[in-house]
């Protein structure tokens, strides 16, 4: 049977600038990614997304804009990771590392694809745009992906607590 992990991800951008975090262990370990991870049990996946950006960035935010959500299936694991993308341009603090992140801005037009997931360079552009978006990405391993759906949306169903 199939189960469904759900997961946060939150993009910080300001001016012509997005802070991305390296990865330092766990899955994805290595790649330049944005901050987020589990929902909690009894969090609405906004808090969840928000209490996950603070522990790996130090960084606080009143509110997040829901911009996408992908699924993410990957060959031979009998999980679905369902992850719900956010982005923020107003945050209060600065970003500090911690024992998972170790956050970094990097110009929009200098965006390291070559050490990132190799789905980002697919949503990101909507995402810079503010477009909403839905997605599904298969990938054989951590860097094939054998096939893709990726559409823009009016609208994206509001969270639920988990």
């Amino acid at each position: 049977m199939v189960t469904t992990k759900l997961l946060t991800l939150v993009m910080v951008v300001r001016q012509q600038k997005i802070l991305l975090g390296m990865k330092k262990r766990g899955f994805g370990v290595g790649r330049w990614n944005g901050f987020g991870g589990k929902v909690q049990p009894g969090e609405t996946i906004e808090e969840g997304a928000k209490r996950e950006l603070c522990e790996e960035s130090s960084l606080t935010v009143q509110s997040l804009e829901k911009i996408g959500q992908i699924k993410f299936e990957f060959v031979g694991e009998m999980e679905l990771l369902d992850v719900h993308i956010f982005r923020t341009d107003s945050y209060q603090g600065e970003p500090v590392e911690s024992e998972e992140m170790r956050p970094q801005w990097f110009d929009l037009d200098k965006l390291p694809f070559d050490e990132m997931w190799p789905d980002d360079i697919y949503w990101f552009p909507l995402m810079l745009q503010k477009k909403l978006f839905k997605g599904y990405f298969k990938f054989k391993g951590h860097n094939n992906i054998l096939e893709y759906t990726l559409q823009e949306v009016d609208e994206l169903e509001v969270d639920k607590e988990s």
